[in-house]
């Protein structure tokens, strides 16, 4: 189901007596389901009842919160939070057996805070029949732009290509700080009178006003790399080391990327079951298609080579082998989004 879809059946009489909606991007996870929420009261859903499925949740309370009578005799939102999504095999019964008679006059929000394909099971299915699953898809990279933009426009504001694109690349993904710069924005650029200033914002002006709120992380600079964007991969490497970040700090993502791709490809050599491999590797679905671009790229060999030059960065930052590992890191992070453009510190 899309955004817009979504939005039209929050829009809709009545709401589904039990709903999913499940995705890896907070941001968007929650204010889907604020947007529920607030249909849900609209609606005369005026109870609400959290449960928070942790470690030794008792499932039991589902069923309780189920069986009871309401505190004010009113419509009520139940809210069923599961951070993993994977619910266990109490929990899948439990939800499907509220499934199969959900009370009168009560709605069951669930929310999975992480989603693939691995998470689907006999209890997302008995979701699906009485209800909705929504799955929040995280943005690519290049839609981050268009949902800026959006988000401007919802404030009254309106930017220049440039000056979007220059927000997009500060906040590099992070949504979270790319929706609290456009809060400060609407908040710098209100007149007294409430109305917005006139004009588009250009990049200087944009530049200006907000902070440099990229969160560069070390399996964000493989992501970037494993697509084959070395402009990305680089400057988010620029990111962490002006944070103060240590190389040797670095290198477990790098290390476990380079380990998969080269017995991956080994295994894609020889004739073997790629698809198994990758499972082995304990590499998630949704990863699988830029570790596929990456083995695309280059040989075996060249994932090979690529593991001992990680061993000379490594010893470099350790003091153990003479050079610069900042600059060993780099060529080998452009080793592995661009192998044509050569190997090796």
């Amino acid at each position: 189901m899309s955004g817009d879809a979504l939005a039209r059946l929050l829009a809709a009489d009545q709401l589904p007596s039990v709903c999913l909606l499940c995705g890896s991007e907070p941001l968007l996870l929650l204010e889907a389901a604020d947007a529920f929420r607030a249909r849900a009261q609209a609606l005369g859903y005026n109870e609400r009842q959290v449960m928070d499925v942790e470690a030794r949740f008792d499932w039991n309370e589902l069923h309780a919160a189920a069986s009871a009578m309401s505190l004010f005799a009113s419509q009520r939102l139940l809210e069923l939070r599961l951070p993993t999504g994977k619910p266990g095999r109490e929990g899948s019964d439990a939800i499907r057996e509220y499934c199969e008679n959900p009370p009168p006059d009560t709605l069951l929000l669930i929310l999975a805070a992480d989603w693939s394909r691995q998470h689907e099971g006999a209890w997302s299915k008995a979701v699906a029949k009485v209800g909705m699953q929504h799955q929040i898809q995280a943005l690519k990279p290049g839609q981050l732009p268009s949902w800026i933009r959006d988000r401007l426009r919802s404030h009254g504001l309106t930017a220049t290509p440039d000056a979007v694109q220059a927000l997009a690349e500060r906040v590099e993904g992070n949504l979270l700080a790319a929706a609290q710069e456009v809060d400060k924005l609407a908040l710098l650029l209100r007149r007294p009178d409430g109305s917005m200033e006139d004009g588009a914002i250009d990049a200087e002006r944009m530049l200006d006003l907000v902070a440099d709120s990229a969160r560069f992380d070390a399996f964000g600079l493989m992501d970037a790399a494993l697509a084959g964007d070395t402009a990305r991969s680089l400057r988010m490497l620029r990111g962490l080391r002006a944070e103060g970040a240590a190389v040797p700090a670095l290198l477990g993502p790098v290390s476990y990327a380079l380990s998969s791709l080269a017995e991956i490809a080994a295994v894609q050599e020889a004739g073997g079951n790629v698809a198994r491999a990758m499972q082995q590797a304990r590499i998630w679905e949704s990863k699988q298609r830029v570790y596929r671009e990456a083995l695309g790229r280059a040989s075996p060999r060249h994932w090979q080579r690529a593991l001992a030059d990680l061993g000379r960065v490594d010893r470099m930052s350790k003091g153990r082998e003479f050079g610069d590992a900042w600059l060993g890191l780099e060529r080998l992070l452009t080793a592995i989004a661009a192998p044509q453009a050569g190997i090796g510190p």
